[in-house]
């Protein structure tokens, strides 16, 4: 059954209004009520914000914050919309949409603003003649979402090219941390909401870079060590990644890869070997391009999706004895 648009409380409802107020006042009616989020997630699913806000540099993203937590109003991190699954009931508080990109190049140094998109990223940087990030030219999403998650692909990922990252923190202060503040592994940074126990119990939760998925910090920079190169050898790969993706991987609205791929092994292959590649629930599709990917074929729901993954999950831990983790964040 679809579920409703929750009501926000009677108090967050006065911290919202309030906000709006303040919001107006300083960056003119960009905010937004009860927007809808399926326009800005990958899958095209989503329910309805309570609030919503596009931040268009680090300076906005960073007095946005402050506003919404001297009203108490929860925030939620949106970047490029992708590995994120928003059921019909929305996000509570206040979904600040992260168009923060300004990119400099200092030598082989790169300083990326958090709302940075990943694959234009890659080509500015193939432009300057800098190797290292080829492997995102494919991969949706923004770089602050890119450094909370681990994002990579073809052997590399965020934590090969990360130096430091400039973060703000609960308290409202703004600290460069460096690489190994992070704690990486496989699609996983301390950033990450839950446990290392329950990551791939698929609860629903708080995900995203923001208050909730990230335990409440958020990335408003990074800066990454890349490699001088040839900008026609750069591009030659990003050519060829981008010709595998399009042989591999389906098209049209998908949230990504749904499950993290499990030591020695593969997510989609340990789905199609237990017969789900191609299998439906209302309009939500395993795809049968790659068993791996989860798409919207037109109208599906977030409950389909949901029902989709505990499928995979409970098929794949029956038969082979493994619990696939999520990848995706569930909000």
């Amino acid at each position: 059954m679809t579920e409703k648009p929750l009501d926000p409380s009677t108090s967050l409802k006065a911290g919202l209004a309030a906000l709006r107020a303040e919001l107006d006042a300083c960056f003119g009616p960009r905010a937004r009520f009860n927007e809808a989020l399926a326009a800005h997630t990958t899958l095209r699913l989503g329910g309805p914000a309570d609030l919503w806000f596009p931040a268009r540099s680090v300076a906005e993203l960073f007095e946005v914050v402050g506003l919404a937590r001297q009203r108490a109003v929860p925030v939620f991190l949106l970047g490029g919309g992708a590995n994120l699954l928003i059921g019909s009931a929305g996000a509570r508080g206040l979904v600040i949409e992260n168009r923060a990109r300004v990119v400099r190049f200092e030598g082989a140094r790169v300083i990326a603003e958090s709302g940075t998109i990943l694959p234009r990223l890659a080509k500015r940087c193939a432009q300057q003649g800098l190797s290292g990030l080829e492997w995102a030219v494919g991969v949706p999403g923004t770089i602050g979402g890119a450094a909370v998650n681990n994002a990579g692909a073809y052997g590399m990922s965020m934590a090969d090219i990360l130096i430091r990252a400039e973060i703000l923190t609960p308290q409202g202060e703004r600290i460069w941390q460096p690489v190994e503040w992070f704690e990486y592994e496989y699609r996983f940074s301390k950033l990450k909401q839950g446990d290392r126990e329950t990551r791939g119990q698929g609860d629903r939760g708080t995900g995203g870079q923001g208050d909730g998925g990230t335990r409440g910090y958020v990335i408003l920079q990074v800066e990454l060590a890349l490699v001088p190169a040839s900008t026609a050898e750069v591009e030659a790969t990003m050519r060829k990644y981008t010709a595998r993706r399009k042989a591999t991987q389906p098209p049209g609205a998908t949230i990504g890869s749904m499950f993290k791929n499990p030591p020695g092994d593969y997510a989609g292959r340990l789905i199609e070997a237990v017969g789900l590649k191609g299998y439906r629930i209302g309009q939500a599709q395993i795809s049968p391009v790659h068993a791996n990917f989860f798409v919207n074929l037109g109208s599906a729901s977030a409950d389909d999706v949901i029902e989709l993954v505990k499928t995979a999950q409970e098929q794949v831990l029956d038969k082979f004895g493994v619990l696939l983790e999520l990848e995706v964040e569930i909000v």
